[in-house]
């Protein structure tokens, strides 16, 4: 049945295209949207750009007609965009507390308008889509029918995880091991499953469940190829402590795979790992000419206010975490042996082995080698044969993701992580925040992988308060 669809200004705001998302049904904008989005036009963050591009969108729009009358919306589906004002006496019979003619009761008088004049002539159903939850709860309370704006959300509990287990008898993993690859169809275990491509594999003996074997997915033959990179690699000091993270480190270190997302609960070594196989990458294997490192400038809590200093002076509260991990990873061998997914005695990925003792991160950013940006400056820039790792990526919106991933030049690498549980930024959530979106787009893809880290190896203390808080 085609609807009516009454969006509100957050909406727009999230994603400048939802005018389209609406099929053939009719998409009614208050005239209090188009104003509120007229204050947003100036703001120099991703909300103003959005709120630049709704503007032109409905200018453009304009020209097909009255848009008081409705226009048809250019994307062939038969959708139909109309621009309403809030009618006075419309206002008016909204209740006592709800009459101070503020934005968003405007807005709720525009959708009951719309509402009565639908049940006088027939017309669509009438929902009111927005991502503020309290004006979903006044809409409910005066009897509209109010919905979450839900296109690019993602059900959390049905993630994709980028692992899986597989029961194998044991002649078909020696077969593996052999002969350096196993036909999906060798398993009958895997019949009906369907496998990722670089999707991690662990293969269970079915007379020795203590039995496993690791392995990756190769969409293209369709079979399963052992990990060859991730073994028993040591980035310094740093190496793969649990499964979960030996396919991490098997996927961080093959160049084939140039998108990767890590997601997992905090102190799974998400960021260290990524850290250390671009470090290792950059300047050991120089497969990659610098290790860019960047991450929203979002707090946890009440602002500090404005910080003086240069621009990387700015910078230094909020990638404080990039640098002591960068730190751990540089630093001489009488570091803190108390940090890190794994402990090793190999100098891999510490450029201060091959490049005179420089165990500095600061000598390597003065090199050219690393450098570590705020995400705010990515706009309109290419990226070429650079190792990019961002990092709490779980506070972008989709529309910053996208503009992220499509700077990525010739020969990048991008590795996106974060913890969609732990999400500062209040316009998303873990269901409509940029990473989750990304690892269900590219789920699939030959160029991308994905693994959800579980275990914590922080510190005993740090699994505990993440499982129990």
């Amino acid at each position: 049945m085609r609807k009516t669809f009454v969006l509100d200004t957050n909406v727009l705001l999230h994603d400048p295209q939802a005018l389209t998302r609406f099929e053939d049904n009719a998409v009614v904008i208050p005239i209090e949207v188009v104003e509120e989005i007229d204050r947003f036009k100036r703001d120099p963050s991703e909300k103003g750009r959005n709120a630049r591009q709704i503007s032109r969108l409905l200018d453009a729009l304009r020209e097909k007609g009255n848009l008081a009358d409705g226009v048809p919306i250019d994307d062939g589906s038969g959708g139909t965009l109309q621009v309403v004002f809030c009618r006075s006496e419309t206002l008016a019979q909204l209740p006592p507390e709800l009459k101070g003619g503020n934005g968003d009761n405007n807005i709720l008088a525009v959708a009951l308008e719309q509402l009565r004049s639908g049940l006088i002539s027939d017309q669509p159903p009438v929902v009111l889509v927005t991502k503020d939850t309290n004006l979903r709860i006044k809409a409910d309370a005066v009897g509209l029918t109010a919905q979450d704006y839900t296109t690019d959300k993602v059900d959390i509990a049905d993630l994709y995880p980028g692992v899986c287990e597989l029961m194998a008898s044991a002649t078909a993993m020696e077969q593996l091991k052999g002969e350096g690859g196993l036909a999906l169809s060798a398993l009958p275990s895997a019949d009906g499953v369907a496998l990722q491509a670089n999707e991690g594999v662990t293969l269970v003996d079915q007379a020795q469940p203590n039995h496993t074997l690791l392995a990756r997915f190769d969409a293209a033959s369709q079979r399963l190829l052992p990990l060859q990179r991730a073994g028993k690699v040591r980035l310094g000091k740093v190496g793969a402590r649990n499964r979960e993270q030996t396919f991490a480190l098997d996927l961080l270190l093959d160049p084939a795979v140039q998108l990767l997302t890590l997601v997992g609960k905090a102190g799974t070594g998400k960021t260290l790992l990524a850290l250390a196989a671009g470090l290792h990458q950059v300047a050991d294997e120089h497969l990659y000419e610098r290790l860019l490192v960047t991450r929203p400038v979002i707090s946890l809590g009440k602002e500090i206010g404005f910080l003086p200093g240069s621009l990387e002076e700015k910078m230094g509260p909020w990638m404080q975490p990039i640098i002591d991990n960068l730190d751990f990873l540089l630093g001489g061998a009488d570091a803190d042996e108390g940090r890190g997914p794994s402990r090793g005695g190999s100098t891999a990925g510490r450029p201060g082995a091959q490049r005179g003792n420089r165990s500095n991160w600061t000598d390597l950013k003065g090199m050219g080698l690393l450098e570590v940006e705020a995400i705010s400056y990515i706009r309109g820039r290419s990226i070429p044969r650079q190792f990019m790792v961002v990092d709490e990526a779980q506070n972008l919106t989709p529309h910053e993701v996208k503009t992220i991933v499509t700077r990525v030049g010739e020969g990048t690498k991008i590795v996106f992580t974060g913890d969609p549980y732990q999400i500062d930024n209040p316009y998303v959530d873990a269901e409509s925040n940029g990473l989750t979106w990304l690892v269900e787009r590219f789920k699939g893809q030959k160029l991308a992988g994905h693994v959800t880290l579980i275990r914590g190896e922080r510190s005993e203390l740090a699994e505990l308060a993440a499982n129990l808080l």
